[in-house]
């Protein structure tokens, strides 16, 4: 993060013309969806030589089409390189923000200088892209990494879908500026701040406790034991709601979009999509959950009834 930003700035100061990947936008998330499928096709035929130990439990249905899509090999490495663990986070989450700073200097180019709207925008989303780099080792505990293979879906997911869906707002805001009130300007950042607060203290919560249960942090927490020797955790951040770092994550999602005003739902595709999204992950999480806790997770579920919203869902 920290060589592409360095290189960025180089870009900058010498005069390339970052812009461009605001005037090509479209043509390079094609060509960026295209080197997913190919990925995902080299992928598959690599996944066909791989031994049954090594196939996704998932991906493993029979259906070419299907296991193509969701992954056939779980990790599939190139030597010792993991190209799942890779992909996850470092090209989607810093081509998001290299876009980001191409609308900046393309704003810069057509206004004299960027809007405090899309300056906001970007810093949200820098924010939690350089916290998802600095706490990588936690997706280790993911159902993308520990459960879904890697084909199409997360292959597309991580190079396309993310870095030219997640940065619309900065697409917007690029051709339809939008003029914030300081007092809205901050009130957005509180929200904003209120949203990373509860992402992260609970994401941090729950890898302190599954690293160290007796870690003082977290070892005065009340926990429900389990038959597979683990204990959930039921106070907290994991006693509101069962999923309260979802719940961070679409607080913040919909700061991202507030800057863009009310006048257009793009930008508010985020927020709308990464809600159905969440929902449906809950959905399998709990699914794998009642698998694997059985009726620890039932009783868990009778503590704390809310998934995501408290008091509504």
């Amino acid at each position: 993060m920290l060589v592409s930003s360095l290189l960025a700035g180089a870009a900058v100061m010498v005069g390339f013309p970052l812009s461009y990947v605001y005037d090509h936008f479209l043509q390079l998330a094609v060509g960026s969806g295209l080197i997913a499928l190919f990925l995902s096709i080299l992928l598959y035929i690599k996944s066909l030589a791989a031994p049954e130990s090594a196939l996704a439990p998932g991906g493993n249905s029979g259906n070419p089409l299907y296991d193509f899509f969701i992954g056939h090999e779980l990790n599939p490495r190139i030597g010792f390189f993991d190209l799942k663990y890779f992909c996850e986070l470092r090209p989607g989450l810093i081509g998001w923000c290299l876009i980001n700073i191409c609308f900046l200097v393309k704003e810069q180019e057509l206004r004299g200088s960027p809007s405090l709207s899309l300056i906001l925008v970007c810093g949200f989303q820098a924010l939690y892209v350089m916290d998802a780099l600095w706490h990588e080792e936690a997706i280790l505990t993911t159902m993308d990494i520990v459960h879904d293979g890697f084909g199409f879906m997360l292959a597309f997911g991580d190079l396309c879908w993310v870095p030219f869906t997640y940065s619309l707002q900065g697409y917007f805001l690029v051709r339809h500026p939008q003029e914030l009130d300081i007092p809205v300007a901050v009130g957005i950042v509180l929200l904003n701040a209120v949203g990373y607060i509860v992402f992260r203290e609970s994401n941090s919560q729950k890898n302190t406790f599954r690293r160290n249960p007796a870690d003082p942090r977290v070892a005065r927490l009340e926990t429900i034991p389990t038959a597979t020797g683990k204990r959930l955790l039921v106070s907290g951040w994991w006693g509101i709601v069962r999923h309260p770092n979802y719940l961070g994550d679409l607080i913040m999602a919909l700061a991202w979009s507030l800057p863009c005003g009310l006048s257009n739902i793009l930008p508010y595709f985020y927020v709308i999509y990464f809600t159905v999204l969440l929902i449906h992950r809950e959905a399998r999480d709990e699914h794998q959950c009642i698998k694997k806790y059985g009726v620890a997770w039932k009783e868990y579920c009778r503590r704390v009834p809310y998934r995501i919203f408290p008091y509504i869902y």
